[in-house]
Order: C-alpha cells, then sequence, then structure tokens
C-alpha cells in the first residue's frame, strides 16, 4: 500500500471524482461520508463547532493510481479526529471497501507511528455505528500496537426497514401507534384549511426555502440556541451542495399556503436519512410534524426506499413509527 497525507484544501478538493466514485464501494456508505458534505464541513469547521484544526486525511492508491481507501482525519491539538466531528454528522467512518478494510488499517497504523507524521497522542474517532466493521480492525491493530482502547455509547440512532406498501408497514407498528398515525393523518385531511405537501425542486427557490426551513427550526428554544450564525452558514452551504448532487431531501406540510412543517432528509444509497425538522406552533393542534413524516415514510415506499433512518437521538416519534434501536459509538485510541 502507499499512503499519501493530504493537508492542503485544494489537494482535498481535488479528490471530490475520485472520493464520491470509491464511497459508492465503501462498506460504510453514509451521506456524511460525501466529499461536498465534508469539504463544506471543513470550509466552517463545522459551523463554528471547532476554532481550528489541521487536514490529515491519508488516502491510499493501488499500482495503477486508483484510489482505494481514505482515512477523513483532521488534527485537532494533539487529537486525530474525523472530518466531520461530531455534532451535526451522524455518522463518520473509513472509506473503503470491505476486502481493503483490514489491510488500510494495518496500513494506517504503521503510517501513523512513523515519525514523519504530525505529533498526536489520540485517535479520537466519534459517530461510528455499532456494527461499522471498521470496529473489529481497529480495535485489533491498536492492541497489537500497545494503545489503551476506550469505547463508549454516544447516542441510539433508530432504523426502519421499510416493506413494499403503506399498509404493510402500518401493520408492523404497535397498534396504539398504528392507530395513533391514523388519527392524526385523517384529522388532517379533515382540517378546514387544505393541507398538503411537497418536495423541493427547483435550485431557483432553493434559497428561500432553506431560510423559511431554519425559521420552522428556530421555533424549538434548544435548536434557536444551536443555529448560530456560523452554523447556519453551514447548514446553508452543505443543502446547497447535496441538492445540486441530488442527495437533498427538503419536504414542506402547507396549511392553505402556510408552512407548518418541515424535515431536511438526504436522499441517499437507497434509504432516506431524517436529519432535522421544524413546525410551526400555530398549527400543532393537527400535528403537523407527525403528518409530514407520515407522508415522506409513504413516498419512501412508494419510490422503492429500503429503509428510513432516524438517526442520532432517543426521541419518542422515533419508536412510535416503528424505529428499531441501534448506537452511535466513540473509539477512543490512546498511545
Amino acid at each position: 500500500m502507499s499512503i499519501e497525507l493530504i493537508q492542503s484544501a485544494p489537494d482535498f478538493l481535488a479528490l471530490k471524482e475520485d472520493w464520491n466514485r470509491l464511497l459508492l464501494s465503501s462498506a460504510s456508505r453514509v451521506p456524511f461520508l460525501r466529499h461536498e458534505y465534508l469539504s463544506s464541513w471543513w470550509n466552517t469547521l463545522g459551523g463554528g463547532e471547532w476554532n481550528q484544526g489541521t487536514l490529515a486525511i491519508l488516502a491510499d492508491r493501488d499500482a495503477d493510481g486508483s484510489l482505494t481507501a481514505i482515512a477523513p482525519l483532521f488534527l485537532n491539538g494533539e487529537r486525530l479526529m474525523f472530518l466531520g466531528s461530531f455534532e451535526i454528522s451522524d455518522y463518520l467512518d473509513f472509506i473503503a471497501s470491505q476486502d481493503k478494510l483490514n489491510s488500510f488499517i494495518t496500513a494506517l497504523f504503521t503510517y501513523l507511528q512513523d515519525e514523519k507524521f504530525p505529533t498526536w497522542k489520540a485517535l479520537d474517532l466519534y459517530n461510528l455505528r455499532e456494527d461499522s466493521p471498521s470496529l473489529p480492525f481497529l480495535e485489533e491493530r491498536a492492541s497489537q500496537a500497545g494503545y489503551q482502547v476506550k469505547q463508549e455509547v454516544i447516542s441510539p440512532a433508530p432504523y426502519l426497514q421499510l416493506p413494499g406498501s403503506w399498509e404493510d408497514y402500518l401493520g408492523t407498528l404497535k397498534n396504539r401507534y398504528r392507530r395513533e398515525i391514523e388519527k392524526k393523518i385523517t384529522k388532517a385531511e379533515n382540517y378546514f384549511l387544505p393541507v398538503s405537501w411537497y418536495i423541493v425542486k427547483e435550485e431557483d427557490s432553493l434559497t428561500d426555502e432553506l431560510d423559511a426551513f431554519l425559521k420552522l427550526m428556530a421555533n424549538h428554544p434548544q435548536k434557536e440556541i444551536f443555529l448560530t450564525e456560523k452554523m447556519v452558514e453551514q447548514m446553508k452551504i452543505s443543502a446547497r451542495e447535496a441538492f445540486r448532487e441530488g442527495w437533498l431531501q427538503l419536504a414542506f406540510l402547507l396549511v392553505g399556503d402556510i408552512k407548518a412543517a418541515g424535515y431536511l432528509n438526504f436522499d441517499f444509497n437507497d434509504q432516506i436519512w431524517v436529519y432535522n425538522s421544524g413546525i410551526d406552533p400555530l398549527f400543532e393542534n393537527i400535528s403537523p410534524g407527525w403528518v409530514l413524516l407520515g407522508k415522506i415514510i409513504n413516498w419512501a415506499i412508494d419510490h422503492g426506499r429500503a429503509g428510513l433512518d432516524f438517526m442520532r437521538g432517543d426521541e419518542s416519534y422515533k419508536y412510535q413509527f416503528g424505529g428499531i434501536e441501534k448506537n452511535i459509538l466513540r473509539l477512543e485510541i490512546l498511545k
């Protein structure tokens, strides 16, 4: 293996085409590993989450120059971390096919021990999924190198496997939750104002639609605090990039002509990734968030998506809609 250290933004940007092509065959295929997402994250250092950092991307190429594996890392002080760490990127990992992963991680640890590599004291890997194929290789190689390994659960991340029809989906739910969803949807359909929904399709309207969505988000006190100027910039940049590359799903529920709820999701790798949401409290009586989520699930089933990932967080609605709990981990490897 021939590992290359990438530390400049231009060299990082130049990898886009090869990077995204490799991700298609990676053992871990999540939207937060797309090049346009991580490059926009780096431009704002996670919407201001970090004050500083140095790129430390490690890329491997085969004999003919084809990219075969990537460790998308940056150095924060003396801690090596995934690009995207950690607040706004629900899942992170290495990028390599299953058959290359073990040899790449083995070579990676050899490279990290080279005196030419920048000084580091910890490999601090946030937001690995509990079923990440990287985990056993990382733990084994770290132990062989004599490093201390710590693992902790950060958060649950419920996942919903989708059946072939809306009726089949409802049949998988507990009776009380099925009745609740049907009741809320029926109530919205019988509201005295027309209730409809749509997915944003036109780039010309995207700026206004994103502003409207962020306004809905800010109706929640905690999200209002979260939406700093830097974070708003980050969210807009990453959403625009996802739209241009065809994997943004920005959906709204309308009551009359007023946006009552919005979901910003990713439509990637044959599933929907539920990223953020907001509602107008004026319409709380018709549960616009529930109604819109039901519409999105129905759409996903009709369009052949295999699953819906609720991602990080243990909010009760995720389980009421049928989510099965999985966990996100932090793996800390200390010299």
